[in-house]
């Protein structure tokens, strides 16, 4: 019998640094003779693509917003995400459910509440580490300034930014062994120094 996959998830307010680290760990697993998927959300599927494509270019009320976050990571967890762990594989996943928690739970202030009651209506699993790369928010601000065309997250002012920053705080305190901070202001080869020792862990875990 395959034994399950692991799923990690990378997190972070825009401008984090984590998506600069994303291929890095699907390579550093593949190396290991691993199957890995590596996506992102929103997106992951055709039609989550479509989603993402309405979520960050049009405006739309925050009711809407969450619940199209919530479609197409219901798409994704069916199409992709489960798939792929009950084959054996490992899912790197930019983005996940933790980001609705800082962005529309704290970011816009939706809270908590609501956003569970869809999590646990789709019955979303939790993922097996999220590295939450932080920064503080005039180095986000900084390296979004050097960016393409900000979209319509990345144009919001410095308050959403630190509530949202604040509510990924919240979440990682609540789940320290999910959970790890990494300090996206150091080197490179630093971050990735430390999430080598994180995935050597989890891959010893796993032996």
């Amino acid at each position: 019998m395959t034994s399950r996959g692991r799923f990690i998830t990378l997190e972070g307010v825009d401008g984090a640094g984590k998506s600069t680290h994303t291929v890095w760990i699907a390579d550093f697993l593949r190396a290991r003779g691993l199957d890995v998927v590596s996506t992102r959300e929103p997106g992951g599927t055709p039609l989550g693509e479509k989603l993402r494509a309405l979520v960050l270019a049009d405006p739309m009320g925050l009711d809407t917003e969450t619940l199209l976050m919530f479609a197409a990571r219901c798409e994704h967890a069916r199409l992709v995400i489960e798939p792929a762990l009950a084959r054996g594989a490992w899912v790197v996943c930019d983005r996940y459910t933790d980001a609705t928690y800082a962005y529309q739970g704290g970011g816009r202030g939706l809270g908590a509440e609501r956003i569970a009651v869809l999590e646990d209506w789709m019955r979303a699993g939790q993922p097996d580490r999220t590295w939450l790369f932080d920064v503080p928010l005039e180095v986000a601000r900084a390296r979004l300034a050097d960016a393409r065309q900000p979209d319509r997250f990345e144009r919001e002012g410095a308050a959403f930014f630190e509530r949202t920053r604040a509510a990924y705080h919240a979440r990682a305190a609540a789940n320290p062994d999910r959970i790890r901070i990494v300090d996206s202001t150091r080197s490179i080869a630093e971050v990735r120094a430390a999430l080598e020792a994180g995935l050597r862990d989890l891959l010893e875990q796993g032996a």
